[in-house]
């Protein structure tokens, strides 16, 4: 994975509650064996119609927020089955910070996995920044090393995240490689084992 220490990007705000996995990634998509290719279909069903054509009414759909980086949503993001490809789906479209009042345990969990840093905000700030992202083109840094999420309007606050998380996404470890941080220890018990 990809290390997050500190990311400066362009704002998609999605002022909704309760998004689901399978809108994040519908089910009829989840036959790929790779984690890459699923970008294509996050939000499958509000982006396309009936017919596979982009909605010009959906907001991901607008010029202004192409390239978008940090994903600003509603409470209790990622709620529904535990479906790994949800993160991945929305790391292959580019986003690599998801901002929301609360996220799903499991989804949330997910995310730390796959290199997408989750940030709980409370409501109110959540809210300033979905205001600021559909108002205008709004950038946004969020600074894992000190906790922080700023802007240059004058926008800063601070977040909390557990800090066993947080070394795996400084470090871009998924939990296979927190394991080969200590190989040469269990070197040495397989060795005293025979």
């Amino acid at each position: 994975m990809e290390p997050i220490r500190k990311h400066q990007g362009l704002v998609y705000p999605l002022n909704r509650a309760n998004i689901d996995t399978d809108q994040i990634i519908p089910k009829q998509f989840l036959k790929r064996i790779s984690r890459k290719g699923f970008g294509q279909f996050v939000f499958y069903n509000w982006r396309f119609d009936s017919k596979g054509k982009l909605r010009e009414d959906f907001s991901l759909n607008q010029p202004k927020y192409d390239g978008a980086s940090i994903l600003v949503a509603g409470e209790n993001f990622g709620c529904g089955s535990s479906r790994e490809h949800a993160p991945w789906a929305l790391e292959d479209y580019g986003f690599r910070v998801i901002i929301a009042p609360s996220f799903a345990d499991i989804f949330f969990n997910n995310c730390t996995k796959n290199g997408i840093l989750p940030v709980k905000l409370p409501e109110d700030k959540v809210q300033t920044l979905i205001d600021n992202a559909e108002a205008d083109t709004y950038h946004l840094t969020v600074d894992l090393e000190s906790k922080k999420v700023f802007d240059n309007q004058g926008f800063e606050t601070t977040f909390d995240i557990d800090d066993y998380k947080r070394e795996m996404l400084l470090n871009g470890w998924d939990e296979i490689a927190v394991t080969l941080n200590y190989e040469n220890h269990i070197a040495t018990f397989e060795a005293n084992q025979t």
